[in-house]
């Protein structure tokens, strides 16, 4: 590898912790980061790495070696979209992160369009329910869900969602409808540890402890179980829009929902003249306008 190659070996070791992790993030062999990350070693007369069979940690001078290589990197990476311009054709890698079922029902509608409209692009899709760290992770875009809390990032706001508490009608007809937040306490409650890590459910005006009879890390199984009469669930709008159209699902509560939570898309300033990043902006908004997000 030559020198850039191996300090992009270099970072995928510092940010994903693992020389196999960083191989399968490059498309290349554990033995060639191995090999790289060594001779970089060699070339600076420095450890990078303290290493052990259980965890790979960066050193004091590996740290100080971490952040000016991002910075090199990432003015590369600056550097080629500039000599582009802003209007080139987008081509290379776009990593976009997206939370599971919004990246299933939604991310994926919005690539399919643009690696037809523009070949020389690679979308590289993660799909995962906790919030990503965009420059540490290498990731260009995310969807975001909810409000920001990283005033670095630029936002593109796409909509709104909501969140809902959901049951099928046999689980109603059979237990009854809750009139108040309060009546949770009466009932089986499916709970999906990734929406919120607390054992509290909010409410415009109020909080209730729940004691979930089930509780899951999917919101895929948290609704299944819902729609199988099991109890019920709280999850967003986007997630049962279809199941509470088709009858399926029941909203509950609607009278107590905690205010919508804002749906955008994300990206360090520093793209904003990414070709790459507003091919991928323009295709979101495409594909909200004719599939709008709306709160239950």
């Amino acid at each position: 590898m030559d020198h850039l190659d191996a300090m992009k070996a270099f970072v995928a070791v510092a940010t994903l912790g693992s020389f196999a992790e960083a191989a399968r993030r490059l498309r290349i062999s554990p033995s060639a980061v191995t090999r790289s990350v060594a001779q970089l070693e060699d070339r600076l007369g420095l450890t990078l790495f303290n290493r052990t069979t259980r965890s790979v940690r960066l050193t004091e001078r590996g740290q100080i070696y971490l952040e000016s290589s991002r910075r090199i990197l990432e003015d590369l990476d600056a550097a080629e979209r500039q000599a582009l311009g802003e209007d080139a054709e987008p081509r290379g890698v776009l990593h976009v992160a997206a939370p599971i079922v919004f990246g299933r029902l939604h991310v994926l509608p919005m690539v399919l369009p643009l690696l037809t409209d523009h070949p020389a692009l690679t979308v590289r899709l993660t799909l995962s329910d906790r919030n990503v760290h965009l420059v540490d992770e290498g990731v260009h875009v995310a969807l975001r869900i909810g409000d920001l809390a990283d005033s670095s990032l630029t936002a593109v706001k796409l909509g709104a969602v909501s969140r809902v508490l959901v049951a099928s009608p046999a689980y109603l007809a059979a237990h009854g409808s809750p009139s108040r937040p309060a009546d949770l306490e009466d009932h089986a409650l499916i709970a999906f540890e990734g929406l919120e890590a607390t054992d509290e459910w909010r409410f415009s005006a109020t909080g209730v402890r729940v004691a979930p009879r089930l509780a899951v890390n999917s919101a895929d199984t948290a609704i299944a179980a819902a729609e199988a009469g099991l109890g019920i669930t709280r999850a967003l709008s986007y997630q049962v829009s279809a199941a509470v159209q088709a009858g399926r699902l029941v909203p509950l509560l609607q009278a107590f929902a905690p205010p919508a939570m804002p749906v955008s898309v994300v990206f360090p300033a520093r793209r904003v003249s990414s070709a790459n990043v507003a091919a991928f902006v323009t295709a979101a908004r495409d594909h909200l306008r004719t599939h709008p997000l709306t709160p239950i």
